[in-house]
């Protein structure tokens, strides 16, 4: 009925118009008739496929803030190292780090210096590409600063000569990373999208080589202090054994004035109570006297920890944290251990913030920075 009455409408209209232009143009009832249905069917059209896109929109928004992020400044920049010579007039600029930054407009006052164990990659997506801990951050107006350090990804520029073997390490990655206890089964409830093989493919390939000893460490450390006094006073978000050499950097330098360590699986001792370096272990511990130690003190750090790790590696390695935040807090720090089941988040991996849940992990983490006075604009 409605097309009907738009048809005849139509046909009125441009009858009226041709008459106007002294043109002798003959419309017959069906054409327009046809003309105004596919005009019908063209808005009809029009409204669902807005409708769809606005539904692609809202489900991109899962992610985050969907609004446009605005930089005032990004690019990259060398910290640390040093120059060797060959013994005659030709040298060697090695073993430092590789540091690249992103600014908002609208900066808060202290930054985030992002430290991976694996490849910076755990920081910029989720494991399904939804967005990782490098946007949330930046919409969320801090500074962001990934680091790679030497010998590392974009630092690979070494000083020492070293040889590269294959390691066949994706299933043991697997049960490292606790997505199961063996290759294949996963965890009930795992925050990874299972059914999704790409997933699995990129989380496999998201690997630098790694130098996993004391002296490299100490020599990441160094460089890492040096691009910690040119940033200015930053919080270190770490994973894995970027939490150890955060923590040996704090050391170096006072602008690391918090830590956010997502399961380190190293940690620093003070000689005093009875503990010894362990040069051969790749995660330590590393022991130094009481009053270098207390330098940790002197700032609030978490060691945060997921799901299911009773039973595997990272079992003890969770008691240890808890003695270590307990040696810092009977030494006049602060320091805590924050086990994500135990405030309601299930399913976690060793690298929570590439997690389905990680703007929860996310959410948390601000918490932390709010709690400690860290999160405010100059």
């Amino acid at each position: 009925m409605i097309l009907t009455v738009i048809s005849h409408t139509a046909t009125n209209y441009l009858l009226q118009v041709s008459d106007t232009l002294g043109c002798n143009i003959q419309f017959k009832w069906y054409q327009i008739e046809f003309m105004n249905f596919m005009k019908s069917l063209t808005r009809i059209f029009n409204y669902f496929f807005t409708n769809i896109l606005l539904l692609i929109l809202a489900s991109c928004s899962k992610n985050g803030d969907s609004t446009q992020i605005q930089l005032s400044a990004m690019g990259s920049f060398s910290a640390g190292g040093i120059t060797i010579s060959n013994g005659s007039n030709l040298s060697l600029s090695c073993d430092h780090g590789h540091v690249e930054y992103l600014i908002p407009k609208k900066p808060r006052k202290v930054s985030l210096f992002m430290w991976h164990s694996s490849s910076v990659s755990v920081w910029q997506n989720r494991w399904d590409g939804g967005e990782g801990f490098q946007t949330i951050f930046l919409r969320r107006g801090y500074p962001i600063y990934l680091w790679d350090g030497p010998g590392v990804g974009r630092a690979n520029w070494g000083c020492e000569s070293h040889s590269y073997s294959p390691s066949f390490m994706d299933q043991g990655n697997f049960i490292a990373w606790r997505f199961g206890k063996s290759p294949g089964e996963w965890f009930p409830g795992i925050q990874f999208p299972i059914e999704d093989k790409e997933a699995l493919n990129q989380a496999m390939r998201g690997r630098y080589l790694e130098f996993d000893t004391l002296d490299n460490a100490l020599l990441q450390s160094n460089a890492a202090s040096k691009a910690f006094d040119r940033i200015g006073p930053t919080v270190a978000l770490t994973n894995s054994a970027g939490g150890w050499r955060a923590l040996m950097t704090r050391l170096k330098s006072d602008n690391v004035v918090g830590i956010v360590a997502y399961e380190t699986p190293g940690l620093i001792f003070p000689i005093e109570n009875g503990y010894i370096t362990d040069k051969d272990s790749p995660f330590g511990p590393y022991v130094v006297p009481l009053d270098e130690f207390n330098r940790l003190t002197e700032i609030p750090i978490q060691l945060v920890f997921g799901d299911n790790t009773q039973d595997t590696q990272w079992e003890p390695r969770l008691e240890r944290a808890r003695n270590f935040a307990r040696i810092i807090n009977e030494n006049g720090g602060d320091a805590e251990v924050l086990v994500l089941p135990e405030v309601g988040l299930y399913g976690n991996t060793h690298i929570p913030m590439m997690d389905l849940n990680n703007i929860e992990v996310a959410d948390l983490l601000s918490e932390w920075l709010k709690r400690k006075g860290l999160d405010v604009y100059p």
